[in-house]
């Protein structure tokens, strides 16, 4: 297997600007976990994203061993296996107890459990020539999954009418590298490169165009959700009232139970 394809330049220059910029959307996630590391809590965030783009990348590692003429799919998806792992090592950290331990076994059922599975399954019982169409296939599906992730994200953008969750740097590089791994796809004819990538525009446009919908818009305000003032002030109402109404009631109580023992004794005479 050649180190590069210079045969094809077009092919060679898709996949060195796919490189680049997926290099930039691998890290784009470093403000939330610098965020982390200050705050030494997770807050809201989710690991699973994380766990899912360490799986695909060592797959799509072991599927290009498998093909010729793919070593720029393995040194883009090689950092991203180093960069995912040390975004879950900081996850992991700072996780609460329950949410670590979620997140460890999470980690070791698809990332050792399952690909130990693939690779052994796909080594010695599929033929080379059938194992890259094999292998293809489950990355394709695990790149749908990838690229229908951001789903989520875009149904919290409708609701709170905030795009903070949602830069619009990364939407537009997460864009561009789907422009760029699609024509590196259809260049090199592989239709697992190339068709997930297709959906993986399509929302990347979607989500910028919901950026320039709700960049201006106010959000919903966060005291919405807080109880009325009102009931702040409460306590110190009801404290002063509470021993008046009881005080009354007892009242009450006595003069019903006279009233009652004397018509009680009446009648027994």
């Amino acid at each position: 297997m050649a180190l590069f394809n210079f045969a094809n330049p077009w092919l060679f220059a898709f996949g060195i600007l796919g490189n680049l910029v997926s290099f930039l959307v691998y890290l784009a996630p470093i403000p939330t976990f610098y965020r982390i590391v200050k705050k030494k809590s997770t807050e809201g965030f989710h690991s699973i994203p994380y766990v899912i783009a360490l799986y695909s990348a060592t797959l799509m590692i072991y599927y290009a061993l498998n093909k010729s003429d793919a070593t720029l799919l393995i040194t883009i998806n090689s950092f991203g296996i180093v960069i995912e792992t040390i975004y879950l090592s900081i996850f992991i950290a700072y996780a609460s107890k329950k949410l670590r331990v979620s997140t460890i076994k999470l980690v070791v059922l698809l990332n050792v459990v399952s690909y130990v599975m693939i690779v052994g399954v796909t080594y010695f019982f599929i033929q080379p020539p059938k194992r890259v169409h094999v292998l293809g296939g489950i990355n394709l599906l695990l790149s749908f999954i990838v690229f229908v992730a951001p789903l989520s994200i875009i149904k919290k953008v409708i609701q709170t009418r905030s795009v903070e969750f949602m830069p619009f740097w990364l939407s537009f590089f997460l864009s561009l590298s789907a422009v760029m791994w699609f024509f590196y796809g259809l260049l090199s004819k592989d239709v697992y490169v190339a068709v997930p990538n297709i959906l993986g525009f399509f929302f990347g446009i979607l989500q910028m165009v919901l950026y320039a919908v709700y960049k201006n818009c106010d959000r919903k305000p966060v005291e919405e959700l807080k109880l009325p003032e009102i009931v702040k002030g409460t306590p110190e109402i009801h404290p002063v009232n509470i021993p008046r109404v009881d005080e009354d009631d007892e009242k009450k109580k006595n003069e019903s139970t006279k009233e009652k023992t004397t018509e009680d004794a009446s009648d027994q005479v």
